[in-house]
């Protein structure tokens, strides 16, 4: 509902009225209860409630009381249009009705509001209430809903999501898209011309509140402290122009408090150091970047990136991360600010590799893919020069030879396939197959029990943040266009580096792993081999020393040559 149609609709006698002007009633309201004046912030926040486009997203920091100005902007559409049907939706049902229970209380409370009170027979509860001029209508003037509760057969002209996502319902993949599905049916109960208007604190990067600018919705953040240049590029056009003007006349601004009128620089600071860096920069920033680095462990920018020979790699590759490294070419879903390297030195000698594995995570039926990876290890760091998926039946024998045209392309020495699928049938049709195909040591992996996500990530995460992982750039760019086909809610679903950089140790962190599986089940096996070559290695250099000093010892226990030992007398 924009303004236009507010003041057409309007049933004041006066279109001079003054309180016509949101700005005018929030203060007037801020008077009744007693408050000091708003503040700029909360007069910001104001105008655009008012002349905002029809979806909106409200972030500002947390205790600037986004939540009061909406409720008073609710009423302020009821004192314009008394027709107007509003639905708030919360995370909890608890959290909405104390919305609308605010919002009614000043109904009742202000003179200025009387004559939208409720009649006796009108509605008049916290869940759902009249006003006063309303006509009947199988939907309230104001109405309370939790984000889980039934939403269909409600009518609205305004939607408020009041904070609708929290750990809670958030806090893994499954959970996020289950959100995001549940908030779709806001536009089967928006009434035509309708708005839906978002208040919230966004909690990582995969947050609904970032997500919903993809769907048509204008997004403005409202930080605590005016931000740096760095961090202004990471809101980009999210930051309210307010704050971004501000700045502009005055760059000394930078650190200061937005709304000195609400918190202070010295409370600020306290609260700063009460919430800890990471905290402060989420419920205050709104910046998720922090939130991000400490939630995702798999960063891109740990790996080393260059092309890679089948047979042979340099004795020595080193990794680097200065501007002349950064790998400018291939695409990249890595997290904001994450970045692709090039080596800083390899060795010019090259040799062949230590052997070749493939790594399988076969699927059954579903969306599941069957997936495969190839990695190389030379000298302590491992290769990956391929990676392969199929969705659907993994085990059908078209599936099964492309399996083992990649192995054979990739002179693979031995296959591990995890036991998850017919108690180990797959590995038995992929050695029957492998016979006509291509002969070659086919085993079932003996792969962790624990938990996936825990699992991948205690096995990627050191090699990775030791710089010992190298992806030929061949392997990047299979991967991102092989998902291209996909419907564009899936398409990076199912992309190893996206699954890399979006893994937590939440259960169910992920819709699909099945590649960044099948990776790590390889880097696991070199892992366990570079182990137990390393203990070999350490046994004989014992026993050569042993030899050593008993040579050493009988040499001169015995004097001269052990060839010749001396004759005793008998």
């Amino acid at each position: 509902m924009t303004k236009q149609t507010l003041s057409a609709s309007t049933s004041l006698s006066s279109q001079k009225d003054p309180l016509l002007d949101f700005r005018n009633f929030l203060y007037v309201v801020w008077k009744h209860l007693n408050l000091p004046d708003p503040t700029r912030v909360q007069y910001d926040i104001a105008s655009f409630l008012q002349h905002g486009p029809k979806r909106l997203i409200i972030e500002a920091f947390r205790g600037v009381g986004k939540s009061w100005v909406t409720s008073a902007f609710v009423c302020w559409l009821l004192y314009c249009d008394p027709q107007t049907k509003v639905l708030v939706i919360s995370a909890s049902k608890q959290r909405s009705d104390d919305f609308s229970t605010f919002t009614m209380r000043l109904i009742f409370e202000m003179e200025l509001l009387a004559h939208l009170r409720p009649g006796p027979d009108q509605r008049q509860s916290k869940v759902a209430f009249d006003v006063g001029p309303a006509r009947a209508s199988h939907s309230p003037s104001v109405k309370s809903l939790g984000i889980t509760s039934q939403i269909a057969g409600s009518r609205a002209n305004v939607i408020i999501a009041d904070d609708i996502e929290v750990p809670n319902n958030s806090d893994t993949h499954l959970k996020r898209e289950k959100l995001s599905e549940q908030i779709k049916e806001f536009d089967a109960v928006l009434s035509p011309g309708g708005r839906i208007i978002y208040l919230g604190t966004p909690q990582t990067e995969q947050s609904i509140y970032n997500l919903l600018p993809d769907r048509g919705y204008v997004c403005r953040i409202w930080p605590a402290r005016f931000p740096d240049e760095e961090r202004r590029a990471k809101y980009g056009s999210k930051l309210a122009p307010f704050v971004g003007r501000l700045l502009d006349d005055k760059p000394d601004l930078v650190g200061g408090p937005t709304d000195p009128q609400r918190f202070t620089d010295v409370d600020l600071n306290e609260r700063e150091m009460s919430y800890g860096r990471s905290g402060f920069a989420l419920q205050f920033y709104l910046d998720t970047s922090l939130s991000d680095e400490d939630r995702f462990p798999l960063k891109l920018s740990d790996l080393i990136i260059m092309g890679l020979d089948r047979k042979r790699a340099p004795r020595e590759v080193v990794w680097g991360s200065g501007p002349d490294q950064v790998y400018e070419k291939l695409p990249m879903v890595g997290l904001p600010g994450d970045r692709l390297y090039r080596p800083i030195f390899t060795d010019k000698d090259y040799v062949e590799y230590d052997g070749s594995c493939m790594f399988i995570d076969p699927s059954g039926r579903g969306k599941d893919e069957t997936a495969w990876a190839v990695v190389k290890a030379l000298n302590g760091i491992l290769y990956l020069t391929a990676v392969g998926g199929v969705r659907g039946h993994g085990y059908e024998d078209k599936v099964l030879d492309e399996i083992l045209a990649c192995a054979k392309e990739h002179e693979v020495n031995i296959i591990q396939v995890e036991p998850n699928y017919g108690d180990g049938m797959f590995a038995q049709l992929l050695r029957a197959r492998a016979q006509l195909r291509y002969p070659v040591t086919i085993e079932d992996a003996e792969w962790s029990k624990a938990q996936k996500e825990a699992r991948i990530i205690d096995t990627l995460e050191p090699i990775m943040n030791q710089h010992r992982l190298v992806v030929d750039p061949k392997v990047i760019e299979w991967d991102y266009d092989s998902t291209a086909a996909l419907p564009t809610d899936e398409v990076n679903k199912y992309r190893l580096f996206y699954q890399m950089t979006r893994i937590t140790k939440n259960r169910g962190a992920l819709a699909h792993d099945d590649r960044l599986d099948a990776v790590a089940g390889c880097v696991a096996y070199w892992l366990e081999w570079m182990a137990r070559n390393t203990t070999v290695a350490v046994e004989q250099r014992k026993q050569e020393l042993l030899d050593a000093e008993l040579a050493k010892f009988m040499e001169t226990a015995l004097g001269g040559s052990l060839r010749s030992p001396p004759r005793f007398a008998l």
